[in-house]
């Protein structure tokens, strides 16, 4: 990773856009709708440090001479400036977002190839509902009421997991709020129980063949069994925070176990499935997804 990407809340920040043309107009676009406060700057009043006073941000565009002197005056009043343009001049670079609200989605190529960012973008925008922010904000507002009825966090991942699922969530994506949050609510007074699940997903072959089901699976995982032959680029799609468990380890009963303690549990598999597992799974109850096949 040569970059680090973060998210810089904007809320009662103050964002300076300085210079003037198409290129600072369309910096200034990306905070339509933002809480942040955009000051716009232009001509020799960029040069003035007092011009960024309490910026958190500053974007800067025009001439060579006219970046360099308002890059200079932006950084004297400590703010963290983006020259556009001009990877090399600027302390961070400008992602292609996707926004939907209290969800964001960026994508940076650390400024060497913004094309190539839009295009990313282009293919992530369509995987992201319209209404993904609403159901953000469902589970913001419903936070510390989640955190006080759930204090563990395996089972508050497993019941938001679920949530997102839900009644509730179909309700947040479609604006309708006020259902969200009763059904949410509902949910959370019965106890916030969830059932785990055990996917079995292909560990074998190219890993952009699988299923957006299968990519699901691994992204939503707590817990992966990993064998030793393992396709590292599937591995690679798989939460980084979940879970290991080796073939040995994962005996059906611990695969009960794990289930029915609300486990999200994911077998990479690269052969034959044993019958045993799949029979040990389904007399306890547990659901069960088997994800082999690539799409044809």
């Amino acid at each position: 990773m040569d970059v680090f990407p973060a998210y810089f809340p904007l809320a009662g920040r103050k964002v300076v856009v300085a210079g003037a043309g198409e290129a600072a107009d369309a910096k200034a676009r990306l905070f339509d709708g933002s809480p942040a406060t955009l000051v716009r700057v232009e001509g020799p009043t960029a040069f003035l440090p007092g011009s960024y006073s309490g910026a958190t941000l500053a974007f800067i565009a025009g001439d060579e001479l006219f970046v360099q002197a308002a890059a200079g005056a932006a950084r004297a009043a400590r703010a963290l400036v983006n020259v556009v343009d001009h990877p090399t001049l600027s302390d961070f670079h400008t992602p292609a977002l996707v926004d939907r609200g209290e969800v964001v989605a960026a994508v940076g190529t650390a400024g060497s190839a913004p094309l190539l960012a839009s295009l990313i973008r282009n293919a992530i925008e369509t995987r992201i509902p319209e209404g993904a922010g609403k159901v953000a904000a469902l589970l913001r507002r419903n936070q510390a009421a989640v955190r006080e009825a759930i204090p563990d966090l395996t089972q508050r991942r497993a019941f938001l997991r679920d949530m997102l699922a839900s009644p509730a969530a179909e309700a947040a994506m479609a604006g309708d709020m006020a259902t969200a949050d009763r059904l949410f609510g509902a949910a959370l007074a019965n106890g916030g129980k969830a059932l785990g699940r055990v996917r079995f997903v292909a560990g074998r072959g190219a890993a952009d063949l699988l299923t957006l089901r299968a990519s699901r699976a691994l992204a939503e995982a707590d817990l992966l069994v990993i064998p030793d032959d393992v396709e590292p680029g599937i591995l690679a799609m798989a939460r980084r925070d979940a879970g290991r468990l080796t073939p040995g380890e994962a005996t059906p009963e611990s695969l009960v176990a794990l289930a029915q303690a609300g486990r999200q549990v994911v077998r990479l598999v690269t052969g034959p499935l044993d019958p045993r597992d799949l029979r040990a799974l389904a007399e306890a109850g547990v659901p069960v997804e088997v994800l082999l096949a690539a799409p044809s």
